[in-house]
């Protein structure tokens, strides 16, 4: 049997990405899918898409961080899919910068996007799943939410904070049968990433040194592990933060001992 038949599942930047392939797999592991993306287009092309092959997918396109899109896309959701099991909260942005070049603007989205947008997500899954006595969310923090590095200033606080809530909401709701965990990536074969690639902000090479498996995880990893967690196998945990990375959080960085490799 399929491990989310009957579930109805809310992916936030589920239009690509880490959300897209989460869009897919949930589907075809027999949840009801309904994507909320700022991209509307490709939102509505993944749900068309899910629906042509025998699912049933719905979509709307709005912000995270903007309180009446988020209330509007639940209500949405109600109407659509009768409720909702689980929640991935997945949209955030990367900003990478040096902190003496980052405007109170920059942080500001950072914050919003990342941060403010999974409160106010997790907020409405959360009244829903209470009272239905049931649910799962699974929030999309990062390595930056276990560690640190220069130029990530607003990138760390705010995935620091995504952990913070994931053991706040964990505590609180876990006796209403609503667990809360979140997975936290290593530098994974993205759009996101690639655009940093691109950019000169990252160096593959030197990230892949870095990674004691010795290169990005596939998205497809990230997507299993988020998959496992929405499920009924993961029943008995709840409240933590699961790194996926390679070993890259577990590693003390040698650079003597990279540069002799």
């Amino acid at each position: 049997m399929a491990e989310l038949q009957g579930r109805r599942a809310l992916i936030t930047g589920g239009a690509s990405g880490i959300g897209h392939l989460a869009a897919e797999t949930f589907a075809r592991e027999g949840a009801e899918v309904f994507v909320f993306d700022a991209d509307g287009e490709s939102a509505a092309d993944l749900a068309g898409r899910i629906q042509a092959q025998g699912g049933r997918a719905a979509w709307v396109a709005g912000s995270v961080a903007e309180e009446e899109d988020v209330r509007a896309a639940f209500e949405l959701l109600d109407r659509e899919l009768g409720g909702i099991d689980i929640l991935f909260n997945n949209a955030g942005i990367s900003d990478n910068k040096p902190t003496l070049e980052m405007t109170a603007a920059d942080w500001d989205r950072t914050m919003d996007i990342n941060l403010r947008g999974a409160f106010l997500c997790a907020q409405e899954a959360g009244r829903r799943m209470c009272a239905q006595g049931s649910g799962a969310i699974v929030n999309n923090a990062s390595i930056w939410g276990l560690a640190a590095a220069p130029e990530r200033m607003a990138y760390t606080v705010s995935k620091t904070g995504l952990v913070a809530m994931t053991k706040v909401l964990a505590n609180e709701w876990a006796a209403r049968g609503v667990r809360v965990n979140a997975v936290c990536p290593g530098f994974t074969n993205t759009p996101m990433i690639q655009s940093l690639v691109e950019r000169g902000k990252l160096d593959p090479t030197n990230l892949t040194k870095r990674t004691p498996m010795g290169r990005m995880a596939h998205t497809e990893e990230i997507v299993d592990l988020v998959l496992f967690l929405a499920s009924d196998r993961a029943s008995f945990i709840t409240g933590q933060a699961i790194a996926a990375d390679g070993g890259w959080t577990s590693y003390a960085f040698l650079q003597d001992w990279l540069d002799a490799r």
